[in-house]
């Protein structure tokens, strides 16, 4: 491989990118504009459950237990109502995830000792949101639940013989339970996947249409040169877009990196390479840039969002699917990124990423190499 002439293929690809506001929109305004529209709306957090109360009794015992959700983070007390027809019609405006029911008798029942039922009524279209708000329900009732029982107790003079057992949660790694801390790391893996690939589908197979690859075969350039040397602006517009999305991490979303960022730079860079070598290959396979975009979408922009364990984990997926995900090169990266930055772990245990990587990414270069002929068919 010459390096001059590898030098002119590459200053070439520069200024076709420094003078097209198109390419360096899609190389650096697009996963900017992603990272800031996912960072901010994609949450799986459920906080502020919208509530509504039925207080048939309305007496301080139900007015103290209300407080409870009232008083929590989790639910947004938005009203009391006083029958059913309201409760489905704050359900059915959405004004109402979740709505309480408090017979008459609670203020009797909890003074006598005897069990008080609370219905709860919630709104199973959205079924993981209202497990959630179940979830949240119940435990709520049954702190307040401990608490009567203990008063009782007390009171009998018996709390010396109570045995007790506490469950004391430790939480690691992402001990606040926020879910963007969770995300924005697969975020990062499908920003740098999309620009990779979108960008590197595009770079061929425009020569091709616009008639300019007739002159890059009239000259000493070989194929591996060329591949190279429109692959190196692009890889370092993916650095450049890799430093900002952890910038934006940092200071914006305020998801600090645990780990090294000495370890994180390379493998990310791994990760970009192939990235940007199966981008070439359905260039110089298709020949046509509207056909290497869809391409581009269908097998590395979706598997990135679906299959990789951004979102939905891939435990949970069927066999098959889980079989297809070991070939989705996103998902190694979203284990590199998430391991970095939440856990603080090296490459003792990363190292199966990243011999993963290394190999697709030379198994695919590899391939576009071959498949690149200077010849006009």
């Amino acid at each position: 491989m010459n390096l001059r002439r590898l030098k002119a293929v590459a200053k070439k690809e520069f200024l076709h990118v420094l003078r097209d506001p198109r390419s360096l929109m899609m190389g650096i305004g697009m996963p900017m504009l992603l990272l800031f529209l996912f960072g901010y709306a994609l949450t799986m957090d459920v906080d502020r459950v919208p509530l509504v109360v039925w207080d048939q009794g309305n007496s301080i015992e139900s007015r103290e237990f209300i407080s409870r959700f009232n008083g929590s983070r989790y639910f947004d007390l938005k009203e009391h109502v006083s029958n059913y027809n309201q409760i489905e019609q704050a359900i059915d405006n959405r004004d109402a995830l979740i709505a309480m029911v408090l017979p008459s008798d609670f203020a009797r029942k909890i003074s006598l000792g005897e069990p008080a039922v609370v219905q709860v009524i919630v709104d199973g279209s959205d079924p993981n949101t209202a497990t959630i708000a179940l979830g949240y329900a119940d435990a709520t009732a049954q702190t307040y639940s401990r608490q009567i029982a203990l008063k009782q107790l007390q009171r009998s003079g018996a709390h010396s013989k109570v045995p007790s057992l506490e469950l004391v949660p430790r939480v690691w790694y992402n001990s606040d339970m926020v879910s963007r801390n969770f995300i924005f790391p697969g975020l990062i893996a499908v920003v740098m996947m999309i620009m990779a690939a979108i960008l590197t589908s595009l770079c061929i197979a425009r020569e091709w249409e616009t008639g300019t690859m007739e002159q890059l075969m009239a000259t000493p350039v070989t194929a591996a040169e060329l591949i190279w040397g429109k692959m190196i602006p692009y890889f370092c517009i993916g650095i450049l877009d890799l430093l900002l999305c952890i910038g934006v991490g940092e200071f914006v979303f305020d998801v600090p990196i645990r780990g090294s960022l000495w370890l994180l730079t390379p493998l990310a860079m791994i990760f970009l390479f192939g990235a940007l070598s199966f981008g070439m290959l359905l260039s110089i396979i298709t020949k046509s840039q509207l056909l290497a975009s869809q391409l581009a979408i269908v097998t590395t922009v979706l598997p990135a969002f679906l299959l990789s364990g951004f979102i939905f984990p891939i435990e949970n997926m069927p066999l098959p699917i889980q079989t297809v995900t070991h070939i989705i090169t996103a998902r190694y990266f979203v284990t590199i990124l998430r391991g970095i930055y939440l856990k603080d772990v090296g490459l003792a245990v990363l190292w199966p990423e990243m011999l993963f990587l290394v190999a697709f990414g030379l198994i695919v270069m590899a391939v576009a190499v071959r498949k690149f002929r200077k010849k006009i068919v």
